[in-house]
């Protein structure tokens, strides 16, 4: 059995884990982030392999590659994370680094979201003349596609759902503004004039069924759907899961999104909505696809 490590990196924690080549998690592990400065984040990632090797009975020697997932642009080419919201890597070169550091010639980078792709698109067994896409619904909205076996990448920013504008309450507005986690907790806190209120709350209440809690996840789940419409009348795809926090913590919510999304598209259209579910791997996606990644190189 051939082994590999995938690290998925963020602003708050970064997972590694040891990946078999058919897509099983061996070890995990977790430590948190340090984006104060480039070295010390780096440091981190280095301290996350170093203790998921600690955990396992495999040794640096008995690892094909490493796949690392890492937010905002990259560039897979020459390795280098270009840029990202929230972490102080700008033109940190991950490749070069881990190199030096472990002595392991093949490794991949690629951004995070397209990292979990590749694995749920693995796990889906989706044929490879097929269209998948993977939709992450948490504190921001993304997407990103597989299309005869390859990334859809455009120039370079494919992708971005949570840019695309919706309608609400008859202003245009950027899908991850208002349906995000964050979107979630804004638009709760104006609608029952309050402070403050978790994300989590809204979603416990909306399942106990207080009404004043009705209208917003209506809403929300509104937002989404017009979003998805986009996906479905531009790609018209075969497959499409979903993770993030918000839809895996919350499942209910990819029944009431079929529904919306039901209400816009055409019959033709509506073969996706068998063919919508949500993450099995979920947030383990991200550590496995970069694993995976490291077997498979560029795509």
């Amino acid at each position: 059995m051939k082994r590999a490590i995938g690290i998925d990196i963020g602003g708050t924690k970064i997972a590694a884990g040891i990946i078999s080549d058919t897509g099983e998690l061996l070890e995990r592990t977790e430590v948190k982030s340090d984006p104060s400065d480039r070295e010390n984040m780096f440091e981190r990632v280095v301290e996350a392999v170093e203790n998921v090797l600690g955990k396992s009975s495999v040794s640096i020697g008995d690892i094909e590659g490493i796949g690392v997932g890492v937010p905002g642009k990259v560039n897979r080419e020459k390795g280098i994370a270009v840029f990202q919201n929230n972490l102080p890597w700008k033109q940190f070169p991950v490749t070069a680094r881990l190199q030096e550091r472990f002595g392991i010639e093949r490794i991949t980078i690629d951004n995070d979201v397209y990292m979990a792709t590749f694995a749920e698109w693995k796990a889906a067994q989706v044929k490879r003349a097929e269209t998948f896409v993977y939709v992450t619904i948490s504190t921001g909205i993304s997407c990103s596609i597989i299309h005869n076996g390859s990334f859809f990448r455009g120039a370079g920013f494919a992708g971005e759902l949570g840019l695309i504008p919706v309608l609400s309450k008859g202003v245009n507005e950027r899908l991850e503004k208002i349906a995000a986690g964050p979107g979630i907790q804004r638009l709760a806190e104006k609608e029952l004039k309050v402070d403050t209120i978790s994300t989590k709350d809204v979603f416990a209440g909306y399942l106990n069924g207080e009404q004043e809690y009705q209208p917003i996840i209506d809403e929300v789940t509104d937002h989404l759907a017009q979003g998805l419409y986009a996906i479905s009348s531009l790609l018209d795809p075969h497959k499409m899961v979903f993770g993030g926090s918000v839809i895996v913590n919350n499942p209910f919510l990819l029944e009431l999104i079929k529904e919306k999304l039901k209400s816009h598209q055409l019959p033709e259209q509506q073969h996706l909505l068998g063919q919508m579910s949500i993450s099995t791997l979920a947030q383990n996606n991200g550590v496995v696809g970069a694993g995976l990644r490291a077997f498979e190189g560029m795509l």
